[in-house]
């Protein structure tokens, strides 16, 4: 099976690029911050302590979290919606700084590696869990356009509760915590093509990186 990572920061034009990526390439998109929303949502509904790596880790372990048609199933339920609520959101920082957890994780990523061509999408894909995929992106940006990107997601989606600003900062907090997490920190790999998407649309971006896919024998054209 093929592999290319997109890692980066949040509000870089990831998820977006890996999706329609994977679809251009008929291949699988793999979400894994949506993974680990998916064990928070869990530890919520389960009461499992967000303090109890050992219960995380067993949680994480037994869950069966798959992706269809754009769409995040947990245990065989469409959760896409569940693990975008504020509260996960809170929860999953826990959920994803604990070590034993990201360990599971990773068995089940490279398990879905087995099964499918990924396009996969994290923080830690090119660095930690496929160190030798044939591609290796990571998306970088200004922290303004960032956090602009996210705002008019969130207005176009109808919330309209956080201002640009507390978007900025609660951005500049997450990419501290993401760049200091002592497993699976955020990071380009040193074989990563860097591209900056400041200005570029997602219909630039997604022909950048099939032009490196296709130079490097992943298109089927």
């Amino acid at each position: 099976m093929r592999i290319i990572t997109l890692d980066g920061p949040a509000g870089a034009g990831k998820s977006s690029t890996a999706r329609l990526l994977a679809d251009r390439l008929g291949w699988c998109h793999m979400d894994t911050g949506a993974m680990y929303r998916a064990v928070a949502l869990a530890a919520l509904k389960r009461d499992v302590p967000l303090e109890n790596e050992n219960e995380l880790a067993e949680l994480a372990a037994s869950l069966d979290i798959q992706f269809a048609h754009d769409s995040v199933f947990l245990n065989g339920k469409n959760v896409s919606a569940e693990i975008r609520v504020d509260h996960v959101t809170t929860a999953t920082r826990s959920v994803a700084d604990a070590p034993s957890v990201r360990e599971e994780m990773k068995k089940m990523q490279r398990g879905l590696s087995k099964k499918f061509n990924l396009v996969t999408e994290g923080r830690d894909q090119g660095t930690v869990v496929f160190p030798h995929a044939e591609l290796k992106i990571y998306l970088d940006a200004s922290p303004s356009a960032r956090a602009a990107r996210r705002y008019h997601e969130r207005v176009e989606q109808g919330d309209k509760s956080r201002s640009m600003n507390e978007i900025l900062h609660s951005q500049i907090e997450r990419d501290q915590g993401d760049r200091e997490r002592p497993v699976g920190a955020m990071e380009a790999a040193k074989d990563a093509i860097i591209i900056n998407t400041d200005g570029l649309s997602l219909e630039k971006v997604v022909e950048q990186v099939l032009g490196l896919a296709h130079d490097r024998g992943l298109t089927s054209d």
